[in-house]
């Protein structure tokens, strides 16, 4: 079974169990609704722990969220760096020209001449569109690909590999 990154546990927040999430997902509020099984993945390798979501809220930038049978601050600080995984049985079909986050990330992009770009890495929510950090395999800066309509051209998830327009300035 494949496991995927839904968000990393930041710190705890107050006393009652409660701790901070900086969410790597477009569905925060399906995968933290109340019932949910997580599979948490602490930072020191050890095995993961499954946790089923007793509540969700949201606060400024972060998910707060409780665990059954974590009801007290000193039940969850060893959980501080750990990543929220969710299992792929739990994953939804999407709309057309939506993917998940885990499909984008590791994909060749190259220009509509047949230019290799690079790879992407990264994907930044900015609210407006994705942004799409590519990293070149000469080893310069990375680019930063909006994915937005004029930009993306064909999606292959199949294939690994993304076509761009090249427009003025994108690649500087």
């Amino acid at each position: 079974m494949e496991w995927f990154n839904v968000g990393k546990i930041v710190n705890t927040h107050g006393i009652w169990g409660e701790v901070r999430v900086i969410s790597t997902t477009d569905f925060a509020d399906e995968r933290y609704e109340v019932g949910s099984e997580l599979a948490l993945h602490k930072a020191d390798g050890s095995k993961p722990i499954m946790v089923k979501v007793a509540s969700h809220r949201r606060h400024k930038n972060f998910d707060l969220l409780t665990f059954e049978g974590y009801s007290l601050l000193k039940d969850v600080d060893v959980f501080r760096n750990a990543i929220l995984k969710v299992s792929e049985k739990y994953l939804s079909d999407l709309e057309e020209n939506e993917f998940y986050f885990h499909e984008i990330i590791g994909c060749t992009v190259e220009s509509t001449d047949g230019e290799i770009i690079g790879t992407i890495t990264e994907i930044i929510q900015t609210g407006a569109n994705d942004v799409w950090t590519v990293h070149p395999e000469q080893g310069k800066k990375d680019h930063y690909i909006p994915y937005i309509e004029d930009v993306v051209k064909s999606i292959d998830i199949e294939h690994k590999k993304i076509t761009i327009e090249v427009l003025d300035g994108l690649l500087s």
